[in-house]
């Protein structure tokens, strides 16, 4: 049994610590004490900790005392604090998801001899993971990512709920977005290119470009083609593209009769309510990734993974939770099984190449009812 510490109580953070608590001793951190009290609630044996990681010091030496820390902070805090947990010389999972690019910590981990296995949700994530595998056994020329959570009841204008902040939300619109083409990488707006898609048991959703590539774009550079796509409600760009082309989410400061604040987080503050999950309200989370490429017997095959997963009455628990927090205990749970002791940065590709790792992290999610689907033809 190790001592764990999870970073960030919001809804995936808070999941993750109740699952990792069923084996492990855990500790629950974040800078809201009524967030952690809230979480307790869910398990009696759940250690809370009120931390603010923007205090780096602090932050160092609270993580000295754990065998591992799993990080959910908000994307604008991620890179910081995976840094300052590198340098206290501590194992990490992280799904903060942070625009930084994670590589540049690979050599400060080998130094430090730290694993750091960064990325690990649903997306970026288990696509990768997916996309890490079949490189190892197919000459691949083609990989798409289909990825979106999305609520059951549909309320105008957004059609969209999620389990985090809005500004993350907003930063995913903002970020522009990578993708191959050719063997060559290009950039395009985010929220661009968008298409209609159907979906068994959702219907007709719309995918549109966002920055999901991240890490391939550097450990996979011999695929031609990668992209990866945000899914939403028929609607939600254009309410979203609105908001952005009037400023609202811009990053410049006003000043409003004396007041200082800048449109982001004032839209961020608006759109909590209109955005914020509620705890019991269902929602799901659908996914398809799609790989194309030559297999050992030299033909052309399209292998395709789809994920439909929703809410969990039982344990009401989130599906975004479920899909992105599972995944990222499932690594954690691996890593301390000792299943993967590689020291550096690694991304879920990097992990995925690894046949035990791949089946542990399928077989890990499908104990807690989260069900991948593979198919394949030959083209």
């Amino acid at each position: 049994m190790s001592d764990i510490l999870v970073l960030g109580a919001g809804m995936v953070g808070s999941a993750m610590a109740i699952d990792m608590a069923k084996t492990h001793n855990v500790t629950l951190a974040d800078i809201s004490q009524a967030i952690l009290d809230r979480a307790k609630k869910k398990h009696k044996g759940l250690k809370s900790l009120q931390l603010d990681v923007c205090n780096i010091p602090e932050l160092k030496i609270s993580v000295k005392w754990y065998d591992l820390v799993i990080c959910a902070v908000p994307g604008f805090l991620g890179f910081e604090t995976l840094k300052a947990i590198i340098e206290a010389e501590v194992n990490v999972v992280d799904i903060s998801f942070f625009p930084e690019n994670a590589l540049e910590l690979d050599a400060l981990a080998k130094e430090k001899q730290v694993t750091a296995i960064v990325d690990c949700g649903v997306a970026p994530g288990m696509g990768n993971l997916i996309l890490g595998r079949y490189n190892e056994t197919m000459k691949l020329t083609d990989f798409e990512c289909l990825v979106g959570g999305l609520p059951k009841t549909k309320k105008w204008p957004f059609c969209y709920k999620a389990p985090f902040s809005p500004l993350d939300v907003i930063e995913e619109y903002m970020r522009p977005a990578r993708y191959v083409e050719n063997s060559k990488v290009v950039v395009r707006e985010p929220l661009t290119d968008c298409e209609y898609v159907e979906f068994d048991g959702v219907g007709t959703l719309e995918a549109f470009n966002t920055d999901g590539l991240r890490s391939i774009i550097y450990t996979m550079p011999h695929i031609p083609n990668m992209k990866e796509k945000t899914l939403r409600y028929p609607g939600h760009v254009e309410y979203v593209k609105v908001l952005k082309e009037s400023g609202f989410f811009s990053e410049e400061t006003l000043d409003i009769d004396g007041i200082s604040l800048r449109p982001r987080d004032f839209t961020s503050k608006i759109l909590m309510d209109e955005w914020r999950l509620g705890e019991r309200e269902e929602e799901l989370t659908v996914m398809r990734v799609k790989l194309t490429g030559e297999n050992a017997k030299g033909e052309t095959e399209e292998l395709t993974y789809k994920l439909h997963d929703e809410y969990c009455k039982d344990t009401q628990t989130s599906s975004m939770a479920r899909t992105t927090g599972y995944t990222a205990t499932a690594v954690a749970n691996l890593f301390l099984e000792g299943l993967f002791t590689e020291k550096g940065v690694f991304p879920p590709e990097l992990l995925g190449k690894h046949a035990s790792c791949f089946d542990y992290v399928l077989n890990y999610l499908e104990e807690r009812k989260v069900y991948y689907q593979k198919s394949s033809r030959i083209v």
